[in-house]
């Protein structure tokens, strides 16, 4: 039974994502509802396979009766449950907050499940083409979920992510042809066995194939200097898109991306071709450093959210390209604790604008008595972000310091150490306009709960519990380390 799990968690959401176009004919109120129910047991599924791999193991489904290499598999280990649950909780838990902003189309909730389908089957897929198929399909969804807000700047922002984004698949493609030159196989696990014997790892064809696949995918990760999409996609969707993608997008890739480059190009690739992991590590540092030195300089709140996020998924490529255990566990930790605290800041700030109107640092003056949930969420999950004990945003980190002292790539350590004073910097900053600075009235909002740009301007509990359940999670997360690091480690064996 359970190796029709895998099967289920890209087939149920699929499926429920088409019954809100079909009761469109009936009403326009459907898609809220049949979302909450299909997530509901996309979650439950996620949550089984989760308890499953930590007490029995890993769950391989081969499709259509068709033995791998042949079959398509599907492949659940200790790295791609933890992430499919992931995936599950943070887009269940998002519906509360849906359930009152804007917007609430059936059409806006189809995509809403159709992205949670594309995510699940790249997390699951053992098979690099069909990784293409779903990040496509994720590509897709992603891109019309940032449309769907009022203003011009959100078609704007989608078109941009639209033209970027296929180009980051592109070069994924390319990189999966040159494999198939090279092996003649899909399957992630053949792939591993045949490239030392069928090419060699320092072959032009595999080299050439992990550099197309390694810069598509740090496309769709965002890493410096292919981030540009994030910031406009991030701060200019409605508010329950910016804290859906900016948890779950850009992490299902950089699972994507660690999956490839530890299950199939494995890492006696990296230690024979040391270019590749020096490359590799060099990309992550820099975009380590660019990213929390674009923040420092950002004014709009949403946009120094976004490149903190291209600061943090450095961190965590940096963490698998080291590929030592410790540094491996770090970077998943830190993976994990980064969506849930990212999408809570989004929410928070999303909180804040709907009672305030207050977007920039400035306006953020004073507010930390005026909002109090919304500004203590933040400032909560600001700190967590940072790296302060016990928070998750800690353990992640210190892992992956660890990791590279082990591994004496000191470069790696001191560039961690500094991203983390400059992420100091920019949090701090606003934590004091919030608590320590006097407000001037902002123009445009009041305090009441007037209409918003993308929405009715309402604060449900729904919104405010989303928001306190991640600070929660931060710390929640950071305590079950201990229990899921034996989960991971049981699999490295098989990958380190």
């Amino acid at each position: 039974m359970i190796e029709h799990a895998p099967v289920l968690l890209v087939v149920v959401p699929i499926v429920a994502a088409s019954l809100p176009i079909v009761a469109s004919i009936v009403t326009d109120r459907a898609g809220w509802p049949i979302a909450v129910l299909g997530l509901a047991v996309h979650t439950g599924l996620a949550g089984w396979l989760l308890v499953h791999v930590h007490t029995e193991g890993v769950v391989s489904t081969v499709l259509a009766g068709f033995e791998a290499p042949y079959g398509i598999e599907l492949y659940v280990d200790g790295l791609s449950a933890v992430v499919v649950a992931l995936v599950g909780v943070t887009s269940f838990g998002l519906l509360a907050y849906a359930r009152k902003a804007q917007p609430r189309s059936n059409a806006f909730y189809a995509q809403y499940l159709l992205l949670v389908a594309g995510l699940t089957g790249m997390t699951v897929t053992g098979d690099v083409f069909n990784l293409y198929v779903f990040l496509e399909i994720t590509g897709l969804a992603a891109y019309g979920l940032v449309a769907t807000g009022r203003k011009g700047s959100s078609a704007v922002a989608a078109l941009k992510y639209l033209l970027l984004g296929t180009i980051g698949a592109s070069l994924y493609l390319l990189g999966v042809g040159y494999l198939l030159a090279a092996t003649g196989t899909l399957n992630m696990e053949d792939l591993a066995e045949k490239i030392p014997e069928m090419a060699g790892y320092d072959s032009t064809l595999i080299v050439t194939a992990f550099g197309l696949i390694v810069g598509g995918l740090a496309v769709k990760v965002a890493l410096f200097p292919v981030h540009t999409w994030q910031p406009d996609a991030y701060s200019r969707s409605p508010d329950t898109v910016s804290a859906l993608i900016s948890a779950l997008v850009s992490t299902v890739s950089a699972y994507a991306l660690a999956r490839l480059l530890l299950s199939v190009f494995t890492v006696e690739f990296l230690a024979e071709v040391q270019l590749a992991q020096w490359g590799l590590l060099a990309v992550a540092s820099i975009s380590i450093v660019a990213g929390s030195a674009l923040a420092v300089s950002q004014s709009d709140v949403q946009r120094m959210l976004a490149y903190s996020s291209v600061s943090q998924f450095g961190l965590v490529v940096a963490g698998f390209a080291i590929a030592t255990p410790l540094a491996v566990v770090g970077a998943t930790v830190h993976l994990i604790g980064h969506a849930i605290m990212k999408g809570g800041l989004f929410a928070a700030t999303g909180i804040v604008r709907r009672k305030t109107g207050a977007t920039t640092v400035s306006e953020y003056a004073g507010l930390g008595s005026r909002v109090p949930l919304g500004a203590g969420g933040f400032a909560v999950l600001a700190v967590a972000m940072v790296g302060v004990p016990p928070a998750v945003g800690f353990v992640g980190k210190w892992y992956i310091v660890i990791g590279a002292v082990e591994a004496e790539i000191w470069p790696v350590v001191a560039v961690v150490l500094a991203s983390t004073l400059l992420t100091l910097a920019y949090f701090a900053r606003l934590i004091e306009r919030l608590y320590f600075a006097e407000g001037e009235p902002i123009e445009t909002a009041t305090e009441s709960e007037q209409p918003l740009a993308d929405g009715s301007g309402e604060v449900s509990f729904g919104m405010k519990a989303v928001v306190v359940a991640a600070a929660v999670l931060t710390v929640a997360l950071a305590a079950a380390v201990p229990i899921y690091e034996p989960t991971l480690t049981e699999t490295l064996p098989q990958l380190l």
